[in-house]
């Protein structure tokens, strides 16, 4: 989730681990807990592009990475606050709670976390977009109310109470409403008599009444919307896999690599003699136009005897029309 939200949510957790005895410095710890995962985004810096996409929602972001990093924070902040009633437990655990809940909810977005690492399996549910104002709007001004009250008061207590299950329960709403989604989206190509090999879902931005599937069929993907206002059948656009532009260069490990994090869902285009890597799972940039370019893509640049992959900077060509366009599909069509 973005920035904003794992802040609200490390302050919250903080506020319930320890609010009562160290007060407003619970909820800001708690949002340095609920920050310190995503600072495995700095590896951009000092690594290449394919290591970097592998780095992120790794170590950072697992049960392990929790349970040895809590201690040393908690340790260093007992030092900080030395005249606080909280001790290197208190602080420990609160840290814990911090640092485990930021991948707990980074798992019900697209991208996932490999929370079990070193497995590399990856928990994604798919089930809210990375940017939710539904989600992270409510539960701000619940941390917002409760803030506004003295340590240890029942209302404090009670907004802060507020905030974490409406913002629970509206997690849980969204796995409910990827099923029917989904649902729909298998009846749907049922009805058409599409043959496909696998189907993947997930919300579509900002929101949780519009989602998008990736179909995969022999020689194509099938790209299709369904918002929960649509009165007509579910369309869904071809997209070619063109996976034979690749060459001799698919047995490339790099290019492998990438394979392997899109999971095999990839196209490859051309474009002025050169090749790029397109990742489906995050789709277009304009779900509703169906020129937009795809969300993440990668050029393929010769890189002696590899490849090396060069993200392609997102330049949506006019934000407010993206907004528009995506909220006239919401309404159904």
């Amino acid at each position: 989730m973005d920035s904003l939200t794992q802040i609200v949510l490390g302050a919250a957790v903080g506020e319930a681990v320890l609010g009562k005895k160290v007060g407003n410095k619970a909820m800001l710890y708690g949002a340095i807990a609920g920050t310190i995962p995503d600072l495995d985004a700095l590896a951009s810096q000092f690594t290449d592009t394919i290591s970097a996409i592998e780095i992120h929602r790794g170590f950072t972001h697992s049960i392990v990475f929790s349970v040895l990093a809590a201690p040393v924070f908690g340790f260093l902040i007992s030092k900080l606050e030395m005249r606080s009633l909280a001790n290197w437990k208190d602080w420990s655990w609160l840290m814990f709670w911090g640092l485990f809940t930021h991948p707990i909810l980074d798992s019900f977005t697209t991208w996932g976390t490999q929370l079990f690492w070193p497995l590399e399996t990856r928990l994604a549910f798919k089930s809210v977009f990375v940017i939710d104002p539904l989600y992270t709007l409510p539960f701000l001004i619940f941390l917002i109310l409760a803030m506004r009250h003295k340590r240890g008061s029942e209302k404090r207590f009670r907004y802060n109470k507020l905030g974490l299950l409406i913002s629970t329960a509206y997690l849980v709403l969204g796995l409910i409403f990827k099923g029917i989604a989904h649902n729909n989206f298998e009846h749907s190509l049922e009805r058409q008599g599409i043959f496909y090999e696998r189907i993947d879902t997930r919300p579509s931005p900002l929101n949780t009444i519009l989602w998008s599937a990736n179909v995969e069929a022999e020689d194509a993907f099938l790209l299709g919307y369904y918002s929960f206002f649509d009165t007509q059948m579910i369309r869904f656009e071809v997209v070619p896999k063109n996976h034979d532009y690749l060459g001799r260069l698919k047995d490339d490990k790099n290019v492998q690599r990438l394979i392997e994090i899109s999971k095999g869902w990839y196209t490859i285009t051309q474009k002025d003699g050169d090749l790029y890597f397109n990742d489906l799972r995050f789709g277009k940039l304009n779900p509703s136009n169906p020129d937009s370019n795809f969300a993440f893509s990668y050029k393929l640049v010769p890189d002696g005897d590899t490849i090396r992959a060069e993200e392609v900077e997102k330049r949506p060509d006019n934000a407010k029309k993206i907004l528009v366009d995506l909220w006239e599909r919401l309404k159904g069509n």
